[in-house]
């Protein structure tokens, strides 16, 4: 499944694409995981993030337009993709922060390419993509930048229920949306591996044969090794 992780920060994406990885990978898949559009990009060095905080805003602009369109291939060339962010995050998120001087964000420069992004990617007609809008309520967003605050926390409290609905407004716009491609998820009140669970469980409709397959393997609960004896495949507990 081709994954695209979207929605407000402290929603749960991470969470969710740490535990998606680790399902697939448990199953022998290889993934392909992205989780580096927020400003600065949390897969960078410490001392890298405290650099690019300072950057000029049109030097950042050009390096997270490069990175949306790059992305576009990856989603394109690679399955069991994990995107989380990407286009509509950087959106909602320049649009309402970037003449903000407290903000790492920059201001829109006029370009609204979001559109032409998500073309690129249904022009290719893959049969797996999936847009997750993981959302949670308002209490529970707050409750969780206060046990686990981000080192450069992007969003402010006051400003939650606002971009709340600036994210359902973009998505609504989204061809994603508009080809049946998306499901919400919310996050408020379950754990993570509940969360886990609906997710695999919203998102069957829009999978290939082939994955419905891999997700009724029979695996054993630790590590394994798989082998092949007479022909048949056997996974053996290491």
């Amino acid at each position: 499944m081709r994954c695209i992780f979207v929605g407000i920060e402290y929603a749960g994406k991470s969470t969710l694409v740490n535990l998606l990885t680790g399902y697939y990978q448990h199953r022998k898949l290889r993934v392909h995981v992205d989780d580096h559009f927020t400003i600065p990009d949390s897969t960078l060095s410490p001392e890298s993030r405290a650099a690019y905080i300072n950057f000029p805003d049109d030097v950042k602009e050009r390096m997270q337009r490069m990175q949306l369109q790059y992305h576009v291939e990856v989603i394109k060339n690679y399955p069991n993709t994990m995107i989380a962010g990407w286009h509509i995050e950087e959106l909602v998120y320049s649009s309402f922060y970037g003449d903000d001087p407290e903000s790492t964000y920059y201001p829109r420069y006029h370009v609204n390419a979001q559109r032409g992004y998500e073309t690129q990617v249904i022009e290719a007609r893959l049969p797996d993509v999936v847009m997750i809008h993981v959302t949670a309520s308002d209490a529970a967003i707050k409750e969780r930048m206060k046990t686990d605050p981000h080192e450069y926390q992007i969003i402010k409290e006051a400003d939650i229920p606002t971009l709340n609905r600036l994210f359902q407004e973009e998505i609504d716009k989204s061809l994603f949306t508009q080809s049946g491609r998306k499901i919400v998820l919310d996050t408020t009140d379950k754990t993570p591996t509940e969360s886990l669970d609906e997710l695999l469980l919203l998102s069957e409709p829009l999978i290939t044969f082939g994955e419905l397959a891999v997700r009724a393997m029979d695996v054993p609960g630790t590590d394994y090794q798989v082998r092949y004896e007479n022909g048949v495949r056997k996974m053996i507990p290491a």
